[in-house]
């Protein structure tokens, strides 16, 4: 068994024989040096490299910071966290400043062991309906999940080097690549995303794989991991449900059965599952305790806030009858429609059985009128369907699907189909980005005159058009990249331009386009030339105009 160190003495462990701990080592001497010469207390803390990310996590630590973690480094995030954290330190942008740690600065003098209490790290939860919040963990509540973690699954994994698809600077990540295996002394390589980059792993030793259902469910075709079969000792899948279809295909792949961890940011991990069978229950994470009251689950653990008490999830579940249990959905997921009550977890399951549907998510369009919206990920057979049906009929087949349970107000009003649903950085399928899913790209057209040379159509510009997105927030406008795409959209509707777009000529912006104006856009096609000539028009006057030139070449 590999010798096990606290959290509370990581940076200050002495150097053992597995490869870079001596680098990690002093680059957290290097960054304790470099936060304890700054008399700021709260830093915001961003890197690419795992290894750095750790050494820095520590060096901030034992100087007596607070550390944050942006889930990403997108403008608008280091905005909104440079109001709560003082200081920037790591991948970050240089208008922020971020601290830097020369190399081999830091000797470790005045670092200590850390108090498990008074050492902070805050972390954000996915924003999955909303903002991103803010959750405050002190190092006792990571301590006791990492020290839970290797109680149920360690055994095995001595030696084993840790790959991940997942971010570090989320919570799962945090514990399965950083946490965790500096506990157990498992070195960590640099995080992956293509599952190619596994079969090219170099040695023969143990390998343990932290991934998540978005990876784990979009396996390529004909992948052959045969070559990992034995050495890859556990693949573990957090951020959401991974379905069952991927479960056991990724069993089949892998030689190895994943392992399921059920929690969220705010209560950690509550409990796993792993697929040796066809959906297996849930069983609860060493230190923790559950109940039903009710339908809605309830836990008691050691890693949420001390004095917490019993916490109620947002998860309806039921017993298994045998110390386990088996979720039925969110409980927040009870819409209202037109005064019948429906479940969106139920309509996705009820999708989900049909052969045409992979995966499928229901989302509710607040209006006028409320109506219910249906993101559907297509099956193999799917895809082949909706090109024969048409986007109409293959609806069509998937409305008559839900027909048997469900009667016409508490069915989809509204469908989207796409390859894959939309995640994010960790994985997960947010409440936002499924809504931008019905959105409209762009307007519908009003056709005022079309023949074989030529076209009018009038444009109405919805401000809810994705193309008013960051155009600028306070007084948005219609980008002239998109008017030219929209000219040569409709123009290939129009009239029958040849396949090979060209170039632009003449193209001319003279007054702007702003939300809830009416376009008028007209299509002049020379077919000789390979010209396509627009002109854009309101009651404002002349907005845009220019030629895009085909070629069959």
């Amino acid at each position: 068994m590999a010798e096990w160190i606290g959290l509370e003495r990581i940076a200050l462990a002495p150097h053992r024989e597995r490869a870079g701990h001596a680098r990690f080592v002093q680059r957290a001497r290097d960054w304790h040096a470099a936060f304890a010469a700054r008399a700021e207390s709260d830093w915001a803390l961003f890197f690419e490299d795992a290894g750095e990310f750790a050494a820095a996590l520590f060096g901030a630590w034992h100087a007596g910071k607070r550390v944050f973690l942006p889930g990403d480094a997108l403008p608008a995030t280091l905005e909104s966290i440079a109001t709560q954290a003082q200081g920037f330190a790591g991948d970050i942008p240089a208008a922020h400043a971020p601290l830097a740690a020369p190399g081999s600065s830091g000797d470790g003098r005045g670092m200590q062991a850390l108090d498990s209490r008074a050492t902070r790290l805050v972390v954000f939860t996915s924003g999955s309906t909303g903002t991103p919040a803010a959750l405050e963990k002190q190092l006792c509540q990571l301590e006791r999940e990492v020290e839970a973690l290797q109680s149920a699954f360690g055994d095995g994994l001595d030696g084993a080097v840790v790959h991940g698809t997942v971010s570090h600077q989320h919570i799962y990540g945090l514990l399965f690549r950083v946490l965790w295996p500096l506990a157990a002394g498992r070195e960590v390589a640099p995080r992956s995303f293509f599952h190619e980059e596994l079969l090219a792993i170099p040695g023969d030793g143990p390998l343990l794989l932290v991934s998540s259902p978005a990876h784990l469910k979009r396996l390529p075709e004909r992948f052959d991991a045969t070559p990992l079969h034995g050495r890859l000792r556990a693949v573990f899948s957090s951020g959401g449900a991974l379905p069952a279809q991927a479960a056991i295909e990724a069993r089949r792949v892998f030689g190895v059965a994943p392992t399921e961890i059920f929690g969220s940011s705010e209560t950690g991990g509550i409990a796993w599952r792993r697929w040796d069978d066809d959906v297996p229950a849930w069983r609860a994470l060493p230190g923790v305790q559950w109940r039903l009251a009710g339908d809605a689950l309830e836990v008691d653990s050691p890693y949420l806030p001390p004095a917490t008490g019993w916490w109620r999830t947002t998860d309806r579940a039921e017993s298994d009858g045998h110390g386990g249990f088996r979720l039925l959905g969110r409980a927040d997921r009870i819409a209202k429609i037109e005064e019948r009550r429906v479940s969106l977890d139920a309509l996705e399951r009820a999708l989900a059985t049909h052969p045409f549907v992979r995966e499928a998510r229901v989302v509710v369009l607040e209006g006028a009128r409320s109506v219910l919206a249906a993101a559907v990920a297509t099956s193999d057979e799917g895809k082949a369907q909706l090109q024969a049906l048409g986007r109409r009929g293959f609806a069509k087949q998937l409305d008559a699907h839900l027909s048997d349970s469900q009667d016409a107000v508490t069915r989809p009003r509204r469908w989207r189909f796409v390859d894959g649903l939309p995640v994010d950085a960790q994985g997960k399928t947010t409440q936002a980005a499924l809504l931008a899913l019905f959105r409209p790209a762009q307007p519908q057209p009003r056709w005022l005159q079309r023949d074989a040379r030529s076209a009018e159509l009038a444009l109405e510009l919805d401000p809810r058009l994705l193309a008013f997105d960051g155009h600028f927030p306070q007084a948005p406008i219609l980008p002239g990249v998109v008017q030219t795409d929209w000219a040569i959209r409709f123009g290939r509707e129009a009239f029958a331009l040849p396949p090979r777009f060209l170039r632009l000529e003449a193209l001319k912006f003279q007054q702007v386009a702003r939300p809830g104006q009416v376009l008028r856009l007209r299509l002049d096609w020379n077919p000789e030339g390979g010209v396509l000539s627009f002109r854009y028009d309101s009651e404002a006057g002349a907005h845009a105009g220019g030629r895009a030139v085909f070629g069959d070449g």
